[in-house]
């Protein structure tokens, strides 16, 4: 079964993109003056499509009856695995975790690693995003007629919140902890901003108490939970075999509707979401090594040069694991119980890179679809990107369903996904080789206060001793 990392499908994927740009491109430059034979016109007719005077006109109709259709199968299909996938993959990376008293000071400092590090790299791509404002280089006559395609529930959504109060403690248990878990997962619930974050609150539960198991029910309940997200992931699969014919469709679409300043939103959007990663991970990274540890940056990149490389190119933090376990061993020098339990555990946890470009995503189909978001929602949105980064770890297409999640938590269309599907690719290669690196600095940084703790440790027995 093909995953989003099979390069072959990503070729496929790549060339549909291809033939959809120049095929909407074409349609819009040639279109308006190619009249439509009249028994075409005729023969769509009784098809269901209107009459049109231009070819142009003709295919916007053709994409709404028949291309828009077959696309939203494909998103769909990913729109159903959305909440079981949360809850297992979060439910169960906590449970892998064993005891929490049992974690000591190194599980501490790794998690709190971990974590900083993803807010951090969230925040950079949304100051990035709100300075380069890419949905901005799409004109207001076009984000019109997308709210007018897509955005009836998004606008009845932004409405039913701008009449509530403003953000206080009981909004904030309302939107964590509602009286109704169900009602809420199913978009009932009266938060403004909602569905995804008791769901998220729930699992975290789920977990902790699982940890506290009998190590055989615990091992039951993690198999219960690794079980339904193979299935879910299953799911994703076969929407990912679609893809290649569903994302040419969409992209077409987009572009005869909304004109030819979406593909320059999206260059700008590409480059801005690949700009800001390797700022992450060359700047915040460098700030790390200097403040933590004895390591240059020049002399570290250097050093983990050829994982970057490994990453980049196979587009799999997993696939990369074993190369980066050898390099931290032989050319960091690394404890061999420290990178033993934070590069595989930072593999399926420390996603700063998907964290970042799934804040990016939602914040540039909100600017697509000229949908303002808070400030208070964006820090929301921070929070949210660093946990679902964690549930979509090592799930190959996870990221997509669960920024569908994302996009419907905040009232955004979440068919706005397929804007973006085509550019995924190269943005994969980009964010994985930022997770790898961002793993083992937060090893080696890791490894530095652990030995200097233990150094302290030894002094004070001496000390003692004496």
């Amino acid at each position: 079964m093909a995953s989003s990392s099979d390069p072959k499908l990503a070729n496929r994927i790549l060339r549909g993109l291809g033939i959809g740009v120049i095929l909407g491109a074409t349609t819009l430059l040639l279109g308006p003056r190619l009249p439509v034979p009249e028994a075409l016109q005729s023969l769509l007719t009784h098809a269901g499509i209107k009459s049109s005077a231009t070819f142009l006109e003709l295919m916007r109709g053709v994409s709404t009856v028949l291309l828009d259709p077959f696309g939203r199968v494909f998103l769909r299909l990913l729109f159903f695995v959305v909440m079981p996938l949360v809850f297992a993959s979060l439910a169960t990376g906590v449970v892998q975790l064993g005891d929490p008293r049992k974690l000591g000071p190194l599980a501490g400092r790794t998690f709190f690693f971990f974590f900083l590090n993803m807010a951090i790299g969230v925040a950079l791509g949304l100051v990035m995003m709100n300075t380069v404002v890419p949905g901005n280089f799409v004109d207001p006559d076009t984000k019109a007629r997308l709210m007018t395609e897509f955005g009836g529930a998004a606008a009845r959504h932004v409405a039913a919140g701008q009449g509530q109060a403003g953000l206080s403690l009981a909004l904030i248990v309302e939107m964590f902890m509602p009286a109704n878990l169900l009602a809420a997962v199913v978009g009932q619930s009266t938060a403004r901003i909602g569905d995804v974050l008791p769901l998220i609150l729930f699992a975290i539960l789920i977990g902790l108490v699982g940890t506290g198991l009998a190590p055989e029910k615990r091992r039951s309940l993690q198999g219960i939970l690794e079980l339904v997200t193979e299935l879910m992931t299953g799911i994703v699969h076969l929407a990912l075999r679609l893809a290649p014919y569903a994302v040419p469709c969409l992209i077409y679409s987009v572009i005869v509707k909304s004109g030819l300043d979406i593909i320059l939103a999206l260059g700008v959007f590409v480059l801005g979401c690949a700009g800001v990663m390797a700022l992450h991970l060359f700047g915040t990274m460098s700030l790390w090594l200097r403040l933590w540890t004895h390591w240059r940056p020049r002399a570290y990149f250097a050093a983990i040069k050829e994982v970057l490389v490994t990453a980049f190119s196979t587009s799999s933090s997993n696939a990369t694991l074993p190369a980066a376990l050898e390099n931290a061993s032989e050319k960091l020098h690394l404890a061999p119980s420290t990178a033993g339990f934070v590069l595989p555990l930072g593999t399926t946890m420390n996603m700063s890179g998907t964290a970042l470009y799934e804040g990016c995503v939602v914040l540039f189909v909100a600017q697509v679809f000229d949908i303002p978001l808070s400030v208070g929602q964006q820090i929301t949105l921070l929070l949210l990107s660093v946990l679902s980064a964690v549930a979509v770890a090592g799930i190959p297409g996870g990221s997509l369903p669960l920024i569908a999640g994302l996009l419907i938590t905040f009232g955004i269309p979440a068919e706005g996904i397929g804007i973006i599907l085509g550019t995924d690719r190269i943005l994969d290669m980009c964010r994985t080789a930022t997770n790898v690196g961002c793993d083992l600095t937060t090893a080696v940084v890791v490894d530095e206060l652990t030995k200097k703790a233990e150094a302290r440790g030894a002094i004070s027995g001496k000390r003692r001793g004496g």
